[in-house]
């Protein structure tokens, strides 16, 4: 049975987030429904990650099993074909069935937008509005940054995790490795790119809520260290908003495509009859 790994950037706008709800529309159960119209079979694509609703995506990964034989090229096109313009996918490529997109993947990376919009003049474009924060707040960028450097390395990034809703929800270990954290000026909007092992639920919009308050007089930059060693999401600051967030990539060790799998089989097959 053909094993895909499925990278989709979505407009988070209209779902309740990635992971499927009876009732509700997500990303996860319209990717499922369109594999259904295509394969006629009733399978749940897994992803790299949950994005929480009105979370955008530049590059998910989705893994997924078919018993039709459909071709990778195949699948693209008819995914793109029955998916809304809210949904597009950008590869499609058989993989060992030993992969699977959330456990397999090494590292990832979100950006964060911000559109400042302090001041009488500082209006967001609506078009602009569904994918920034328009922070109210006046905000200086080399505080952010100076914050933003504290979280790199390995942590313990409790004080920036949202509280899990049940048990199997819970994170067997908060620890935490980020590789790079910075801010930047782009045109009108501050842009924050973290990379990491992994991230906790809502961990990135919680740092960035708090880098926020580090340039309002809120909070001193250098007291991050403090805050992670503390353990206590109360005293971080508040949650930003789902809007400004793009899971922009998902990172995996190389691995063998099925095809050339199969030639390395048919060679060793050979060279072993040939003794």
């Amino acid at each position: 049975m053909p094993h895909f790994k499925i990278t989709l950037a979505y407009d988070g706008t209209p779902y309740h987030g990635w992971q499927i709800q009876p009732g509700l529309a997500t990303v996860q159960g319209t990717l499922a429904e369109a594999i259904h119209r295509i394969a006629d079979e009733r399978v749940l694509p897994q992803g790299s990650g949950r994005t929480d609703t009105g979370v955008h995506a530049l590059g998910q990964v989705a893994s997924v099993t078919v018993v039709a034989p459909i071709p990778a090229e195949r699948l693209h096109r008819a995914l793109n074909h029955c998916l809304p313009n809210s949904i597009r996918v950008l590869g499609v490529e058989e993989t060992p069935e030993t992969f699977h997109a959330r456990h397999s993947a090494v590292s990832k990376t979100y950006e964060y937008r911000i559109f400042p919009a302090h001041g009488p003049n500082a209006i967001c474009p609506p078009t602009l509005a569904p994918f920034v924060w328009p922070c109210p707040w006046p905000l200086e960028i080399d505080a952010m940054q100076c914050a933003a450097a504290r979280v790199i390395g390995t942590h313990d990034f409790t004080a920036f995790a949202a509280a899990p809703s049940s048990a199997e929800d819970t994170p067997a270990t908060y620890v935490r490795t980020i590789t790079h954290s910075q801010w930047e000026a782009k045109g009108d909007l501050l842009l924050y790119r973290v990379s990491g092992s992994g991230f906790l639920h809502r961990m990135v919009r919680n740092l960035v809520g708090t880098f926020v308050q580090c340039c309002a007089g809120r909070r001193d930059p250098n007291s991050i260290a403090a805050l992670l060693a503390s353990r206590d999401r109360t005293l971080a600051g508040p949650t930003a908003p789902p809007t400004g967030l793009f899971l922009v990539s998902v990172d995996y060790p190389p691995f063998k495509s099925s095809a050339s799998q199969h030639v390395e089989d048919e060679e060793a097959m050979q060279e072993k009859a040939s003794y």
